[in-house]
């Protein structure tokens, strides 16, 4: 379920200078990036001077640097991997943010019959080693990996703060959620030094407070399904909310003529191979992270009921075809979208 965003987002900010507030100074705007996860992390805020924006951004990525030493399953000594290590054990404790993290999973995987499922670790290594390679993974090893998936399998305990992997092998991927989480947890810290008017990006995770001066809210751009870097056709507006595409524009594999998504079924244990994306929008970044992910597996006959079940949840999808595109969105989605005639 390794999800590196490859439908990303362009932002048109609407409110772009320094605009006076009754009372208040004149606030002025600065943008901020650094890599982690594996992506840029895009930081832009408006604040009184550069001096509190930098002190402000510079807080919220080190927020971001570390969770991802806690979350990654690319660092062997990840907080997360060391949790893997015993799995078949006795409950572990963990830190709070690898339980919370870990617990919104579980609830997403509730809520969706298990279409997002953070104990997909193995088949996602398989998957990952089918693009390079350009072959199918084997289907023994397939087989077996498949046995170790099941979010049954994660037991926790709120009070004592523990996590008990019950089988041994099993291996958590936080890829389709750890985003959508740490650009929530960095917008959190930006409130804290006082900054309300920010927008955290993380490749196709977008995480907005209150709205840029004299705007109504953050402008955001979905990227084309055919290509992510021309204009986009949809444009939303968001205030404290959150958005999220999934989609395989770019990490794919074809093997044997046919087309094999980065996002893998943890039912079937495949690569999905249907072409779409999926824009999710919700109130906090790992709700809309991992909802993208599990509406792309579920796709929109069934993908869309389960967003309707999500406070202020919605969902678009775009779905390519031999014929062209079909476009489905959710009930709310147009109270979201704008007219940009």
């Amino acid at each position: 379920m390794l999800k590196h965003h490859c439908i990303g987002f362009l932002l048109l900010l609407v409110g772009l200078g320094s605009f006076p507030e009754t009372g208040q100074p004149a606030l002025q705007r600065f943008e901020f990036t650094q890599t982690h996860m594996g992506t840029r992390f895009r930081i832009v805020l408006y604040a009184p001077s550069e001096a509190i924006a930098k002190q402000a951004s510079d807080a919220a990525f080190a927020r971001i640097a570390e969770l991802d030493a806690i979350m990654s399953d690319y660092k062997q000594e990840s907080e997360l991997m060391r949790l893997c290590k015993k799995a078949g054990g006795e409950p572990v404790a963990v830190s709070d943010d690898l339980f919370d993290v870990i617990a919104k999973s579980l609830e997403i995987s509730r809520l969706t019959d298990g279409a997002f499922d953070i104990t997909v670790g193995p088949v996602v290594r398989l998957w990952r080693r089918a693009r390079r390679t350009a072959k199918m993974p084997d289907a023994n090893e397939l087989a077996e990996a498949r046995k170790l998936v099941g979010f049954g399998q994660v037991q926790i305990d709120a009070k004592k703060k523990t996590v008990r992997l019950t089988t041994k092998g099993i291996l958590l991927d936080l890829g389709g959620i750890a985003k959508g989480y740490a650009a929530q947890a960095a917008l959190e810290i930006l409130r804290r030094h006082g900054i309300q008017r920010a927008l955290v990006a993380a490749g196709g995770d977008i995480v907005v407070g209150d709205a840029p001066p004299e705007a109504k809210g953050w402008r955001v751009g979905i990227a084309p399904l055919e290509d992510p870097n021309a204009k986009p056709s949809r444009y939303l507006s968001l205030v404290n909310a959150s958005v999220s595409t999934s989609g395989d524009t770019e990490q794919y594999v074809v093997i044997n003529g046919k087309r094999y998504s980065h996002i893998v079924d943890p039912k079937t244990g495949l690569g999905l191979t249907e072409r779409m994306s999926c824009t999710v929008i919700a109130k906090d970044g790992n709700m809309a992270d991992g909802m993208a992910t599990a509406l792309c597996v579920l796709g929109p006959k069934k993908g869309l009921p389960f967003i309707e079940k999500v406070e202020g949840g919605a969902a678009l999808y775009v779905i390519g075809t031999d014929k062209g595109q079909t476009v489905q969105a959710s009930k709310r989605f147009g109270q979201y979208q704008i007219d940009t005639k």
